[in-house]
């Protein structure tokens, strides 16, 4: 009897001790295919990684489960319904973009944090108290494009026309361009996201002789538009927005364009240089915002688990708790957050795309 009470407390205290080092387990979500979401993935699993080489989460290790949502709604729903299922996911890194995020949120609500990476839609502000995001709106980038493109108007008559992507993002950042912009606006037009050809809209916008344009969309349609232009020698100010950060792989036709976002990899401070020494060394490649976000949202979620474990509630009610003095020291800026989930203050800035570079000019 005597060693069976024994066995049994040795049992209990290995079954403790494995419990007290079960990993602690996020889930992480977007549309991995596309360019931008690879950059996602990667922020991701580089954090994962180094989270890892430094011993964890107080001895726990940190491990992602990841899931591509396509950027498509009903599938990001879907995953969101796996996540909330699964009892030991303790928070979800994305979704990457507004559609998704839009669709997953409601289903989050009440029940599983989520610090949204590159979701930039207006419509998720103050959709769920369980719902985050380290990128500034397009409320508000499209009021820093607004405020670039209207110091030019001030240095003489300046005309701009507007083409946007008819999907949530594009419209949400050309709504708040529009409505922020101090000048003409000479046409304001859609384009589909997967524009067959640029031809008759550069043809329209030639004859219109705008000053500047706008382009809310992504890479795909934005090196059709600008490859156009250059074919038809139609040379405005071409201005994008972060969905643009792409298209500095073709240097010859990006060359001279101007691109908001929140991270650069040409910052010059030593976190941005580790952080891009480590991607370049991971991946081969040069991180963009994309990475920088997702890479400081993981990073995040770790430190609201390193601070109340794995419970769900306690992860939430600290992101919503987070102040200037304990927000995390991100890449894009520090992260902490208003009542309704959006990061605190501007994260967003126009820089010039140089010899495949974007570089900060003197205003």
């Amino acid at each position: 009897m005597s060693f069976k009470v024994i066995s049994s407390f040795g049992l209990l205290a290995l079954c403790a001790c494995a419990a007290a080092n079960e990993p602690y387990v996020v889930g992480a979500a977007g549309p991995w295919k596309q360019g931008y979401g690879l950059q996602n993935l990667q922020g991701v699993q580089l954090a994962e990684e180094e989270i890892n080489k430094a011993g964890g989460i107080d001895g726990h290790t940190f491990k992602v489960i990841s899931r591509d949502d396509a950027g498509d709604g009903p599938q990001a729903a879907k995953i969101a319904q796996e996540f909330v299922r699964n009892q030991k996911i303790s928070a979800v890194i994305g979704h990457v973009n507004s559609s998704g995020m839009l669709s997953a949120a409601p289903i989050y609500d009440g029940q599983l944090a989520a610090v949204a990476t590159s979701a930039t839609s207006p419509d998720l502000s103050g959709i769920s108290s369980w719902v985050f995001r380290v990128i500034s709106s397009d409320s508000l980038n499209g009021i820093a494009l607004a405020n670039f493109a209207s110091r030019h108007s001030q240095r003489g008559p300046t005309s701009v026309a507007v083409l946007y992507e008819n999907n949530t993002y594009g419209r949400g950042l050309a709504d708040s361009f529009r409505r922020s912009f101090h000048g003409e606006i000479v046409s304001l037009d859609p384009i589909n996201a997967d524009l067959p050809t640029a031809e008759p809209y550069i043809a329209f916008l030639k004859a219109r002789k705008p000053k500047i344009v706008f382009v809310a969309g992504r890479v795909s349609s934005g090196l059709k538009i600008l490859q156009e232009a250059k074919r038809q020698g139609f040379n405005p100010i071409f201005v994008g927005g972060d969905g643009w950060q792409g298209i500095m792989a073709d240097t010859a036709t990006s060359e001279g364009t101007y691109i908001g976002m929140s991270f650069t990899p040409e910052d010059q401070s030593p976190r941005a240089r580790s952080f891009v020494t480590a991607f370049k060394k991971k991946f081969n490649t040069v991180p963009d915002a994309h990475a920088a976000l997702a890479y400081d949202a993981t990073y995040l979620i770790a430190q609201a688990l390193k601070e109340k474990g794995p419970d769900r509630k306690a992860v939430r009610d600290y992101l919503r708790a987070l102040n200037r003095e304990t927000a995390y020291a991100g890449l894009t800026g520090p992260a902490y957050f208003e009542d309704n989930g959006d990061p605190v203050g501007m994260r967003f800035r126009v820089l010039r795309v140089r010899n495949g570079q974007l570089i900060a000019e003197a205003r």
